[in-house]
C-alpha cells in the first residue's frame, strides 16, 4: 500500500483521489509518520435498479386488481 505525508496528500489530492480511483490500490496517508487516514476506492457495486429488492419484499395477492369493486368508488356515483 502507497503511504502519503498529510501535507502532500493536500497538495496532490485531487491526482491521488484519481489514482487510487484508476488503480484501485488504497491510499494511507501519515502524519508525522503515524497513520490517520486511508483513501480507499469505491466498491463495485450492483448499480442495476431492477431485481434491487429481491429477496427483500414478496408479493401477496393480486397487485393489479382494485381493493374495491369498482361500484364501491364515490367518484363513480
Amino acid at each position: 500500500m502507497k503511504t502519503i505525508a498529510a501535507a502532500a496528500f493536500k497538495a496532490q489530492c485531487f491526482t491521488l483521489m484519481e489514482e487510487v480511483r484508476a488503480t484501485h490500490q488504497p491510499l494511507l496517508i501519515t502524519k508525522r509518520g503515524k497513520p490517520v487516514a486511508k483513501l480507499v476506492p469505491v466498491d463495485r457495486g450492483k448499480d442495476d435498479f431492477l431485481g434491487s429488492l429481491e429477496g427483500i419484499v414478496r408479493i401477496a395477492g393480486d397487485i393489479e386488481s382494485p381493493v374495491e369493486p369498482p361500484e364501491a368508488w364515490e367518484a363513480l356515483r
